[in-house]
């Protein structure tokens, strides 16, 4: 698995344990303290409640140790004093589990090297799906199975619990992990409760500090018979995101290669002429046929040599608003009878503005006005085959920048009914929808270009994440180099060249889960055998819609605009990121909503010129062959059952206790899609499989504090979204694709195996060591590969004009494959130091580490049954948490650390290049809490100190950069009182 500087987070690491000496120092501060006599004393010490952290620690420890199966939770208070913004970060605590981060934090989870698509969600026993939009180097907008726990203020939930081990009770759909989370109920709690807290959060790369609320109120009336709660939480975020990115590296003789000295025939471009690059009307000249010239292009032209496709320095410009609420209504009518009503609403609203200053030619085909038109003066590659540096000619140079305003609005009413029957049996009925609707109404990317630009240079000698750039021109001049190249009217295109853009996008996708089940729990003998059977009903629907121009160029400036108006100025790039000397840190950027009015982009109309030309702003989207393939719809109809023994009895003298059963389900499916042909044919395929699926759990009490485990279960999980879809995508900006679905998959299939060993060796105390494998035998995995469109089949009338079909496409289906094995082990400590002298015992440490490794079979060529053997998507082979804590019931503080080694995100790679993945990261929050009266508490923390930035990778032996941006610090200073 690919490593990068492996020594460095070891330092890290020692750097998070001398910081934790500030503990002991603030141990010191004086703790409110109560004088009493002895015998008094050793009474209150008899009858002592713990609180704060210890407790919600030991509630945890009790509640893992009391399940059957394998699992780890974490209480209320255990994550509201984690300096955790969101529910993902919660989850990072839990041993084997990886999160990954978008916009600075985190997104979505990873159990055990099973990524987001393995990894069910219920909130409040319903399954649910809460989608939202990112960055498209994290993934762009969810349209699959993966849960962004980012919607959610991880305030909203009592508790979480991830399920690793399955059992015939629990629903079907995950080979990860179950993860359950709770929101508060008021027969959870004393007969009054409130609680409310405020907090302001600084950032110090964007220099902004917002607020961050939460407040929970429960009581209880009629004698314990009826009770109301009520909870919110509401935070704003304004970050920026700043670095370098490359969107992936490709090689010398990639989109057509470079434009050869004078003299040489070889790499020559249609219509070159002996002094240019093409038509000689372009203007981009050949350079001479000298030994230093010939030299430079024979290096770059090597299949070996790689060079990044659109080289830019860029920020990215987060504006967040969460909103959440919670609501639940018990009532006990009857002696044995319990109606629960639970309520759940979240509002995240942002937007997010990126502009980048990037070279567009090394990706691009000379239609394009690409590398066939760009002459290498002078390069030097390393070893390995990457790009040193480079200095080139007949360059275009784009400023780019786009606006995305995004949505996601979740609402889920749970009603569940206890129903006792007699003294043995008790009937439990569950009803549900979960629905999350994702909108991104406004997503437009404007542009300004220089064409042919001499001299551009690039150099990653000095540093290979951030490298120097030079442009030859200043890139702050409104009436400079860089300007609105755009299309004459009534003219479709313009030769060899990439004229301004402005692309509009809106999009959407919607989830909603219906859900019904009854289950009846027979105790059959008291406290030994309880028989316990289910069925299930379960209604899954997503669609998703985005329209987009025809064309997607833009006209020359309208009469009587001046340029000038048409433009702003990005200042203050690069604060505390060492970047090497002479980078722009100030460039021209276009400014949306001038170029808004000017232009009248967003009437949905033909302004100007023949219909589909860069004049006519109408979108489309079934029609137009780069929307299409996401407008697509699935649904399916689950149905099922399950029948369970839970048993506690004794096996030669040892007390064992368990479950054992089996679920049974159905799964029937519809998706629509739209096929390229016929200007957007609508098509519908069905498919059905059924599943038979086992499940064993058993604990054995060796002794009062030793429990050994063990589980078996077959387990499945459903074909990704995207997958399914009959219809195709082609597109013809960008990156030239085609993307066809494939509704007939089978369900990911595994055998999964667990075993740990858990000794509670004192109170409040845990050391564990987990065991696993997982058997996939049916796996899923998108097939590329790179090929002539006019080796697609598809018909030459689908391509805009100027294209000739020729151009190479990435063409990618899924298939299903064999998949492989994934095995590992996880260790797991909780040591409160309790036998340290004085203030010493007040301190403890929860620590875990897991290794997982993994040998998946990937097909690597539609016409070849060669395959490769590489990592699951998405697993770190290493993984570790540390938490260092203090807690006197007066002053609690604590110092975390969560490192996740490097993964792979793409096999193969795309681009000529094995893999793509992310390197390694190391995080350290810290968290202290001051108890200033029983009632009122105030709080400092401070969330990812290290400023670690997102590193993407491309090729594992070059470790080419893709993205290498960083969000900053942020800090928080609040005050939390409750009544």
């Amino acid at each position: 698995m690919h490593t990068r500087h492996p020594h460095s987070r070891l330092s890290k690491l020692n750097h998070c344990l001398l910081a934790a000496s500030a503990l002991g120092f603030l141990a010191s501060l004086p703790a409110k303290a109560q004088q009493a006599p002895a015998a008094e004393e050793k009474q209150q010490l008899d009858t002592v409640v713990v609180t704060g952290l210890r407790a919600s620690l030991e509630s945890a420890l009790r509640a893992k140790r009391d399940d059957k199966g394998i699992v780890d939770v974490i209480k209320a208070e255990d994550m509201g004093k984690f300096p955790d913004t969101n529910l993902a970060e919660s989850l990072q605590r839990v041993p084997g589990v990886v999160i990954d981060r978008d916009a600075g934090e985190g997104r979505s989870i990873t159990v055990r090297g099973l990524g987001q698509d393995f990894t069910r969600v219920r909130i409040n026993g319903v399954e649910a799906l809460a989608t939202t939009g990112g960055t498209d180097s994290s993934g762009g907008a969810n349209r699959s199975r993966g849960f962004d726990f980012n919607v959610f203020a991880a305030d909203l939930f009592s508790s979480l619990t991830v399920r690793k081990s399955s059992s015939a009770d629990v629903d079907e759909g995950s080979l990860g992990a179950t993860v359950d989370l709770q929101t508060a109920r008021p027969f959870d709690m004393k007969s009054f409760t409130a609680a409310v807290s405020v907090k302001g959060v600084y950032n110090d790369l964007s220099g902004k500090t917002n607020p961050k609320a939460s407040f929970l109120i429960s009581n209880t009336f009629a004698d314990n018979k009826f009770g109301v709660l009520l909870s919110g939480a509401y935070s704003k975020r304004q970050l920026l995101e700043e670095g370098f990115s490359t969107v992936r590296w490709d090689n010398g003789p990639s989109s057509g290669g470079w434009c050869p000295p004078q003299g040489v025939a070889t790499g020559l471009p249609t219509g070159s002429t002996a002094t240019s690059c093409g038509p000689a009307a372009q203007g981009v000249a050949r350079l001479p046929n000298t030994a230093a010239n010939l030299a430079a292009f024979n290096t770059a032209s090597k299949a070996e040599n790689f060079h990044p496709r659109l080289p830019r320095y860029g920020r990215l410009t987060h504006d967040q608003d969460r909103l959440g609420l919670t609501g639940a209504i018990q009532a006990r009518p009857l002696e044995g009878t319990l109606l629960t009503l639970d309520m759940l609403y979240s509002k995240l609203k942002a937007t997010r503005q990126e502009d980048f200053l990037e070279a567009i030619s090394f990706s691009r085909t000379l239609s394009q006005g690409g590398k066939p038109q760009t002459s290498v003066v002078a390069t030097e590659y390393g070893p390995n085959g990457e790009l040193l540096y480079g200095k080139y000619n007949g360059v275009d140079i784009r400023s780019e920048s786009r606006f995305d305003q995004l949505s996601t609005t979740f609402t889920q009413p749970t009603l569940t009914l206890e129903q006792d029957i007699g003294e043995t049996l008790k009937l439990t009925a569950r009803v549900g929808r979960a629905t999350s609707k994702f909108n991104n109404p406004i997503q437009t990317t404007t542009t300004l270009d220089a064409a042919n630009v001499n001299g551009y240079e690039i150099d990653f000698r000095a540093n290979d994440r951030a490298p120097a750039i030079t442009y030859p021109f200043n890139p702050t001049d409104p009436n400079g180099a860089l300007k609105i190249l755009g299309v004459p009217v009534n003219a479709s295109s313009i030769t060899n060249f990439t004229p301004s853009e402005i692309r509009i996008r809106p999009q959407g996708a919607t989830n909603i889960n219906d859900i019904a089940q009854v289950d009846l729990a027979w105790e059959l003998i008291p406290d030994r055998l309880t028989l316990t059977g289910g069925l299930n009903y379960k209604k899954f629907s997503f669609n998703t819609f985005e329209s987009r121009r025809t064309v997607e160029t833009m006209n020359t400036l309208p009469a009587g605009v001046n340029q000038a108006s048409l433009v702003t100025t990005l200042n203050g790039f690069g604060k505390g990121q060492n970047l090497p000397a002479g980078t722009a840190t100030s460039w021209l950027i276009p400014d949306l909503n001038a170029i808004a009015s000017a232009y009248d982009i967003y009437c949905n109309c033909l302004k100007s010129g023949a219909a589909g030309g860069p004049g006519d702003f109408t979108l489309t989207s079934i029609t137009n062959g780069n929307a299409r393939g996401n407008n697509r719809a699935v649904v399916e109809t689950d149905t099922g059952g399950f029948l369970q023994a839970d048993f506690n009895t004794k096996l030669a003298g040892v007390p064992l206790r368990g479950n054992a059963g089996v679920r049974y389900v159905k799964t029937k499916m519809t998706a629509d899609g739209y096929l390229a042909t016929a200007g957007g044919t609508g098509v519908s395929a069905e498919n059905s499989y059924s599943d038979v699926l086992p499940a064993v759990n058993l604990a054995a009490s060796l002794s009062k504090d030793l429990i050994l485990r063990g589980a078996v279960a077959k387990v499945m999980s459903r074909p990704q979204l995207g997958n399914l879809s009959p219809g195709g995508t082609l597109n013809t900006t960008g990156t030239l694709s085609y993307t066809g679905g494939n509704p007939l998959l089978k369900p990911f299939r595994a055998t999964t195996f667990d075993t740990s060993l858990e000794w509670y060796h004192e109170k409040n105390a845990f050391v564990g060591l987990g065991l696993f494998q997982k058997n996939i035998k049916t796996y899923i995995q998108t097939l590329r590969s790179n090929i002539p469109y006019s080796q697609t089949g598809l018909p030459m009338a689908l391509l805009p004009p100027g294209f000739t079909g020729e151009e190479v496409f990435q063409v990618s289906a899924p298939i299903n494959t064999d998949g492989g094995k994934l095995s590992g082990y996880e260790l797991n400590v909780q040591q409160p130091f309790s036998f340290l002298p004085g203030w010493g015992k007040n301190f403890g440490a929860l620590l875990n580490y897991t290794y997982v490794k993994s040998k998946i079979q990937y097909v690597v060529s539609p016409t070849s049954t060669a395959t490769i053997t590489d990592d699951l998507i998405n697993l770190s082979p290493k993984s570790y948490n540390a938490t260092l804590y203090y807690d006197d019931g007066t002053l609690s503080a604590r110092l975390s650390g969560s490192q996740r080694s490097s993964y792979l995100t793409r096999v193969p790679g795309q681009n000529n290049n094995d893999v793509e993945g992310k390197n390694e990261t190391f995080n350290v929050d810290v968290s202290i809490s001051y108890k200033i009266t029983p009632q009122l508490d105030v709080t400092l923390e401070g969330v990812n100190l290290t400023n670690q930035p997102n590193d993407q990778f491309i090729s594992r032996a070059r470790d080419s950069v893709v993205v290498n941006n960083v969000t900053g610090r942020e800090f928080l200073v609040g005050l939390r009182y409750k009544f």
